[in-house]
């Protein structure tokens, strides 16, 4: 019998139980949440979509929010990942639109939302929390659909595990499972190499260095990570005046430093991890899970998936060979067409 297949209950990592046993008092009543019309405009039009914008208070940030399509079809809550924010997804959204409601935040931290001071405000279980509350707002006893690329994937994962029970499917477009990824960087010396970077972006002087020359090394490390021809002169410069508003690029890079993964240098030992100590069942996500990936990526490497199955019994892996880590601006169609087939009743 495999994992919580009789419905024992499993236990949460630390940062799930500790975060949402402090937020246990606001189950029983909604925390207050409240959608706002953005200052910035209150419709934003993307090829053919109308994209409504508004903020969400969940009671401890704003998050801007862009959403399309029938609020009566089946939810569908996108989460970009770093250094990018809702338009990460707008292509694929345009795609989804007429089938769905798709809605994509500006996650804590990044371009419009709120950006809190210090690190601890972006530990993960924040985020879950961040996403519970703007999850009432939208579908509040319908479970949803809920898709993450990059960082966004981190926080479906962690979301997953521990309201597993709010889902009706999982969705990860060229992200990790977090103990996947641990057991990657420590056991695959091509992927340790490859994670190097997060050392760099948890460094005191990460944010004089990317946003030096107009943000000129964030762009490059953009490019490094697979090809970027998406990224036009007008995308360049709507990225840009999001890292630039006050604190953004802070917030942004705090994810990198609250986050837990530990990324040995090349070649030296690997420490004890609290991550791959845990029992399997503590990282389980049992609703259906597809995982599409672009085979080009050159920050994940394979090995990322290689124990995914122990985690997830309901999986499903989508390759696609000749696209990189920006699968969703590179392959939009292909993306939405597999979250299409992929939710479709069975």
């Amino acid at each position: 019998m495999d994992g919580n297949e009789v419905g024992v209950p499993i236990a949460k990592p630390h940062w799930a139980r500790k975060r949402l046993d402090r937020d246990q008092r606001h189950l029983g009543r909604p925390r207050r949440t409240e959608v706002y019309i953005a200052t910035i405009a209150a419709t934003v039009r993307g090829g053919m979509t109308d994209f409504r914008m508004s903020m969400v208070d969940t009671g401890e940030v704003r998050l801007q929010v862009a959403e399309a399509g029938d609020t009566a079809r089946p939810l569908i809550v996108l989460l970009h990942g770093f250094p990018e924010y809702w338009v990460a997804w707008r292509a694929v959204m345009e795609r989804l639109a007429a089938t769905f409601h798709v809605v994509a935040p500006d996650q804590r931290g990044y371009n419009l939302s709120s950006r809190p001071d210090g690190v601890d405000a972006y530990r993960v279980g924040h985020m879950v929390c961040d996403i519970d509350a703007l999850v009432r707002q939208y579908s509040p006893d319908r479970p949803f659909v809920l898709a993450g690329h990059d960082w966004g994937a981190s926080v479906a994962y962690a979301y997953a595990i521990a309201r597993g029970e709010r889902l009706s499917h999982l969705v990860v477009a060229n992200g990790v499972h977090p103990a996947c990824f641990q057991r990657a960087i420590h056991d695959d010396p091509g992927q340790r190499a490859a994670s190097q970077y997060i050392n760099r972006l948890r460094a005191p002087d990460a944010e004089e260095r990317l946003g030096a020359d107009g943000y000129r090394r964030l762009l490059k490390m953009i490019a490094g990570f697979s090809k970027s021809d998406w990224m036009t002169p007008e995308m360049e410069d709507e990225y840009r005046a999001a890292w630039s508003r006050t604190g953004a690029l802070t917030a942004m890079l705090n994810w990198y430093r609250a986050s837990p993964i530990d990324v040995p240098a090349v070649g030296v030992p690997a420490a004890a991890s609290n991550i791959l100590s845990q029992p399997a069942d503590a990282f389980r996500v049992a609703m259906p899970h597809l995982v599409i990936w672009g085979e080009a990526d050159e920050a994940l490497r394979p090995t990322c998936l290689a124990d995914l199955p122990r985690y997830a019994p309901d999986l499903t892996v989508r390759r696609v060979p000749g696209c990189g880590h920006w699968i969703l601006h590179e392959r939009p169609d292909d993306v939405a067409a597999a979250i299409r087939e992929f939710v479709a009743p069975r």
